[in-house]
């Protein structure tokens, strides 16, 4: 019974694959291999790809001080996905839904942003 609730939830994307061969669990908190990564001069902003999924965070170069943050992740023909407050470390994860699609991310720290432009087509 056991079993099967795992497969379940394996195949429907709750259980990250612990220990699977090209997936690393990201600091980020994002899980699958880095697809891109986009610097700007208070931070990065982070894209990583699964096989159906793609995340991604800012992450503050001097974490510290609360400031607004953003991150925003589109799949191309569907909805922008968004995480925006006040951190102090980073924004995110975000993730969205993108087998065998066009993505789009973007990321910001205080007044100064970054972007992918349409990425892993």
């Amino acid at each position: 019974m056991l079993a099967r609730v795992l497969v379940l939830l394996l195949l429907a994307g709750l259980v990250p694959l612990l220990g699977a061969p090209g997936v690393a669990r990201a600091a980020s908190g994002c899980s699958g291999r880095p697809a891109k990564t986009v610097g700007f001069s208070t931070g990065e902003l982070r894209v990583y790809k699964s096989r159906a999924h793609v995340c991604a965070v800012t992450v503050a170069k001097k974490p510290g001080k609360r400031r607004t943050m953003s991150v925003t992740l589109q799949a191309r023909g569907g909805r922008a996905v968004s995480d925006k407050g006040k951190y102090t470390k980073m924004a995110g994860p975000v993730t969205v839904d993108a087998l065998n699609r066009c993505v789009r991310a973007t990321g910001a720290i205080g007044k100064k942003s970054a972007s992918t432009g349409w990425i892993l087509c």
